[in-house]
């Protein structure tokens, strides 16, 4: 799914990485750069909420299939405090030939002005026959020299590109908005206006490509697709 600690002032508090920002409190970087300097309006950001292509409502669930293989995305009911905001715990779930593979929680704060998602960390635990066996790709906010990112645009733009997570040597993922106007098919439904975003690293190779429908979220990760919707939260 994305940094130096912050300074607060006044309510304010701006994460300075060297780069520009976008219209919803970013200021626009030029063209072809990563954003990856924000201002955030500290006293906007809550833990529950929703945007166009994400919902962070406890208890909304989401299945996806690969094969044999799934991931089961939960909003759960427990919130965390990271670098001094409150945010909402997203656990992933994956299974891998039957067996747990992965399990991490993820944590989300979304602005309640502009709809930005931002990302401040995940806990990571890896398995290997129902054992916990690596932590890889862990990070917080605020720790380590790590500093939150903007996850999902509340207005996202083809072309914009912008850093997910900066956690130095761990995490470096980062999003360019390929299109807001795609249709595409998957188990669960047929969707419109579907936004479809490219992943890259700014520290691995390769890329990775995912689809978020209006009112859904996301439908397609790479090779896993949505099966199943289950809109238990408020």
């Amino acid at each position: 799914m994305v940094w130096m600690r912050s300074a607060a002032s006044v309510g304010m508090f701006i994460l300075i990485l060297a780069g520009a920002a976008s219209a919803h409190g970013l200021r626009k970087a030029k063209q072809g750069d990563w954003r990856e300097t924000f201002e955030v309006d500290k006293s906007d950001l809550t833990d529950a909420g929703r945007n166009t292509y994400f919902i962070l409502a406890p208890g909304y669930r989401l299945t996806f299939i690969h094969g044999k293989d799934t991931l089961i995305v939960t909003v759960l009911e427990e919130t965390r405090i990271v670098d001094n905001v409150r945010t909402r715990v997203v656990e992933e779930r994956e299974t891998s030939g039957g067996q747990l593979a992965e399990v991490s929680r993820n944590y989300f704060a979304i602005d309640k002005v502009s709809g930005d998602l931002y990302y401040f960390g995940e806990d990571v635990d890896e398995y290997t026959n129902g054992n916990v066996s690596g932590h890889g790709g862990a990070w917080l906010s605020g720790v380590n020299g790590a500093r939150f990112g903007l996850m999902i645009p509340g207005k996202p733009k083809p072309g914009d590109r912008y850093y997910q997570e900066m956690a130095p040597k761990v995490a470096m993922d980062r999003a360019e908005i390929i299109s807001v106007t795609e249709s595409t098919k998957v188990p669960a439904g047929s969707f419109a206006n579907v936004l479809h975003t490219r992943e890259s690293s700014a520290i691995e190779s390769g890329s990775e490509d995912k689809w978020f429908a209006p009112g859904v979220g996301l439908i397609k990760d790479a090779e896993f697709v949505l099966a199943k919707i289950e809109a238990q939260g408020k």
